[in-house]
């Protein structure tokens, strides 16, 4: 499929790009002066809403108030912090997350099922729940169509830029829109990464169709992205429709369906890499496909088996073109393998083939792909028709030195 290309203006507005949605970001007083750390993304119309969250059983509040949301499958409006993950802070944080959730719910006069919440941040701070609701009426007054690029810095905590996308399509024979925008640097790893990725169309679509293709399109994207095997308590990612676009309602199994699909998933992978490239210390992103395996589940695991390796990962920094070390992941991967059937190559040059290495010409030529800030590792396991991939990034001195001072 081939989305069309996005007015220039529609671009730089990001997360309101889609009809009827307005968003804001300002400084309320979490993070130092002069830096943004409060969000918020609001819908004309209330409208169907999808999530998908952190698989780590330590969960920071904001995820448990929108786990409840979502069982009423409605929204209408985004608030999100940075700053301060409110994670592991008990019944005090449950009550912060849960109070700037029905604030700005009475300011805009819907339920408070309605409004969803997200932090991020340093664990085990309280929130300063008493500035949010401060900040929230100056939020109200500064959304704009265009303050999209706001609440994209706003969300922002480690990373160096902000990350948006804006998509269309025509489905239904009405332009649909999709706009996001996310935050991501590290702390990366499936299940999700450790991110907060968020998504508006103005698209007409039912709230289960909307689940399955925020599930199966982060299953294709955000979950298959590593920075440095970490999964947060924090993990979110939200899609709120609001069908002011007047197509068609899309439900499963149809045509519009997969347009659907197709272009949330585009959109998806697209703020995924943006994470991958804006990773701490990160100087490499690097595809790993792997193919011929008898399910998608021993594919995947191979593929997360090689991407996590901080063997491969190192080398991928230091341009050490090391084959062996994606060997002996592949062996270590807990998958069922034939090594006499393995085929592994590096940005389309051949190294290994029938589980041996091609020499030392295949070694130089690789040697020039280890070079390349972006290549694709290809392994063919010879076992059957199946395939799935990941994204990885190289291990640098840079990541270390980020996280071994992340609080001071």
């Amino acid at each position: 499929m081939k989305t069309k290309k996005t007015a220039t203006t529609a671009a730089r507005r990001g997360i309101t790009a889609p009809q009827g949605f307005r968003a804001a970001g300002i400084h309320c007083g979490i993070k130092k002066p002069g830096l943004l750390d409060l969000a918020l993304v609001v819908s004309e119309q209330s409208g169907p809403i999808a999530g998908v969250f952190t698989k780590n059983q330590v969960v920071a509040a904001p995820v448990i108030v929108d786990s409840l949301h979502l069982r009423k499958g409605i929204g209408r409006a985004i608030l999100v912090n940075s700053g301060n993950a409110n994670a592991c802070t008990g019944a005090k944080g449950l009550a912060a997350a849960k109070k700037t959730a029905s604030v700005l719910a009475k300011k805009l006069g819907v339920p408070t099922e309605q409004v969803f919440i997200g932090s991020t941040g340093v664990i085990g701070r309280v929130l300063p729940v008493a500035r949010i609701v401060k900040g929230i009426p100056q939020l109200l007054l500064q959304l704009s169509e265009h303050g999209g690029p706001d609440a994209a810095k706003a969300i922002m905590t480690t990373d160096l830029r902000p990350k948006s996308i804006v998509l269309q399509d025509t489905i239904g024979g009405r332009l649909i829109t999709i706009g996001g925008m996310a935050k991501g640097s590290g702390m990366i790893h499936p299940n999700m990464a450790t991110m907060l990725g968020y998504f508006t169309t103005d698209a007409s679509i039912t709230k289960s169709a909307l689940q399955q293709a925020l599930s199966l399109a982060a299953n294709e994207s955000f979950n298959c992205i590593s920075v440095d095997g970490d999964t947060s308590t924090n993990d979110t990612v939200l899609c709120l429709a609001n069908g002011m676009a007047q197509n068609r309602t899309i439900t499963e199994g149809t045509a519009a369906f997969c347009r659907f699909l197709l272009l949330l998933t585009e959109a998806c992978q697209s703020l995924a890499l943006a994470i991958c490239r804006d990773g701490e210390g990160v100087t490499k992103v690097v595809k790993i496909e792997v193919t011929e395996s008898t399910s998608v589940a021993q594919a995947r695991q191979v593929a997360q088996t090689i991407a996590t390796s901080n063997l491969v990962k190192t080398a991928l920094f230091g341009e050490d073109a090391n084959w062996g070390r994606v060997m002996a992941a592949i062996g270590r991967s807990g998958v069922p393998i034939t090594p006499a059937k393995l085929t592994v190559s590096f940005g389309g040059v051949p190294m290994v083939r029938y589980g041996m290495g091609l020499g030392l010409s295949a070694e130089r030529r690789i040697a020039k792909v280890f070079c390349q800030k972006e290549f694709t590792i290809a392994v063919g396991l010879g076992q059957g028709k199946q395939k799935a991939h990941m994204w990885t990034t190289d291990l640098s001195f840079d990541y270390v030195r980020i996280n071994a001072s992340y609080r001071s």
